[in-house]
């Protein structure tokens, strides 16, 4: 069984990768989305602590329960106050949420950043190879740096969809990307009819 994100409306768009590996853009929420529960993970767009920040970040927190903080926490900073520096990756349970992982990234504030578009490809590449290394289905990502980060929704929609389109994952069956704004989801779905295009 799988869900849209609990969005009455389920709107959705599918668009075929290669023979075995399709990409779904879809408006929902990412707290609700889940495909069987065993070999799927959503992202979470953090801050460098993991500890649970504002927007989805918080949203997550609050789906998966304390244990995904206790979790968190638990990764161990590589810096002081940094588990999870920008453009890389961590993995956890998803505790309380219907996925079964939750993959960590934090994407680069656009102003601040030298080269904003390569370390955005960086992190969704890491979010990928967490896919791979553990053997994931199905995976669905928000818009990452979309937010406060202040990531133009065309720009990030380029970065996003060239790198899931351009990155080799035999095993992997579906990539979704569920999008909590009418504006990021139509921004979304035309730069993948544009970018997509067979």
């Amino acid at each position: 069984m799988s869900t849209n994100g609990g969005d009455a409306e389920k709107r959705m768009v599918h668009f075929n990768l290669s023979p075995t590996r399709v990409l779904k853009i879809q408006k929902g929420d990412i707290t609700r989305w889940f495909i069987d529960g065993s070999y799927d993970a959503i992202v979470n767009p953090t801050d460098e602590g993991m500890l649970g920040g504002g927007g989805a970040d918080a949203a997550i927190h609050r789906a998966a329960g304390p244990e995904l903080r206790t979790a968190c926490y638990g990764a161990g900073e590589v810096r002081p106050g940094i588990r999870c520096p920008i453009g890389a990756a961590r993995m956890t349970p998803g505790f309380k949420l219907p996925a079964y992982r939750v993959i960590h990234t934090v994407g680069p504030v656009y102003n601040e950043d030298e080269n904003p578009a390569a370390t955005l490809r960086y992190a969704y590449r890491n979010c990928l190879r967490y896919v791979s290394g553990n053997s994931l289905k199905y995976v669905a990502f928000p818009a990452i740096s979309c937010g406060a980060n202040g990531y133009p929704f065309e720009e990030a929609a380029t970065v996003a969809i060239s790198t899931i389109r351009d990155y080799p994952i035999d095993r992997l069956k579906e990539i979704h990307f569920v999008l909590y704004s009418d504006d990021i989801y139509n921004v979304w779905v035309k730069k993948a009819e544009e970018l997509l295009k067979n």
